[in-house]
């Protein structure tokens, strides 16, 4: 499902895999689209007008794809312990094939300009070079890695695993610093600024700390499941956080600024230094899109209506 990022509005759904799917990324300019599902496939799709591009067949279930800066490979992994590389100029060629990790691939993806991959698996997160399709070095982990997002801007890679929030280097793999948060977290994401991050997890809560200090700056519930993922937009301006709920919710980083559904109205006053912004939301400071079903049976065109989008 396609949706805009500062309204949370429904754009689209991509109707084609047969069973669930556990990873989806857009390209560089937001054109293509790419998911990794339980059908044994990864598929390219035009993320304009949902139309399907190319089916890539493989031999396990699919957990990560990622392209490359210029959109021409994608990167896959997934239960087989392989990750693989296509050229979709030629998606009938073989992929280019890497071998090396001893349990499932949870993600996979690309840094230091596509010149590396970066790779984890239930305990181990490897680093690998592309030009020779050789591993450069292993990092492994006290318990089973539950997310991996690389920041090119100064190349960090952070990594949760149990309450831990790491930050490595993301061309070396040595640490830079980790916080424990207070229950397992499933995911964490960084401030495109590096001022703060935000982690969610087990307990329905969401976490913001400083990246700088380590100092959790709040916490706050939302959501009525286990967070699985959290993700800051590219502006830094939000970040959104989804769950076992069936909800997807977009909270503002700095409360009272003038963004997407975000309206900040400053009382009129006569002295304009005391006048104080409010913030005004319909119902809630965080929009919540409930998750619903989209296409009926008879429907034949992906983008034929808009779900109810509640607020």
């Amino acid at each position: 499902m396609l949706r805009q990022g500062d309204t949370g509005d429904w754009i689209g759904t991509f109707l084609g895999h047969k069973g669930a799917v556990w990873g989806a990324t857009l390209n560089t300019d937001a054109t293509k689209a790419a998911t990794a599902a339980a059908d044994f496939t990864a598929k390219v799709w035009d993320a304009v007008s949902g139309d399907e591009l190319i089916t890539l067949a493989h031999k396990h279930i699919v957990k990560s794809v990622d392209f490359t800066q210029d959109s021409n490979y994608l990167l896959t992994g997934g239960q087989d312990k392989l990750l693989r590389i296509y050229d979709l100029s030629k998606p009938e060629a073989e992929p280019d094939v890497v071998s090396g990790h001893t349990s499932g691939i949870k993600k996979a993806l690309w840094s230091s300009d596509d010149k590396q991959i970066l790779s984890a698996d239930d305990k181990t997160v490897r680093l690998w070079d592309r030009s020779t399709m050789t591993e450069v070095k292993s990092l492994n982990v006290a318990m089973s890695v539950s997310s991996m997002e690389y920041v090119p801007e100064g190349q960090i890679l952070v990594i949760t695993y149990g309450k831990t929030i790491a930050f490595h280097s993301a061309e070396t793999l040595e640490q830079i610093k980790s916080f424990e948060a207070p229950a397992t977290i499933n995911s964490a994401s960084l401030h495109p600024a590096k001022e703060c991050l935000v982690a969610g997890g087990e307990d329905f809560k969401l976490y913001k700390y400083d990246y700088n200090t380590g100092e959790e700056l709040e916490s706050y519930k939302g959501h009525f499941g286990p967070i699985h993922c959290v993700r800051f937009s590219p502006d830094g301006e939000l970040y959104a956080s989804g769950s076992e709920d069936g909800t997807l919710r977009l909270w503002q980083t700095t409360v009272g600024k003038t963004y997407g559904l975000w309206k900040c109205v400053v009382p009129e006053e006569e002295n304009a230094e005391a006048a104080k912004a409010r913030t005004t939301l319909p119902g809630t400071a965080e929009e919540e899109i409930v998750a619903e079903e989209i296409a009926s049976e008879n429907s034949d065109t992906v983008y034929s209506s808009t779900p109810e989008v509640k607020a």
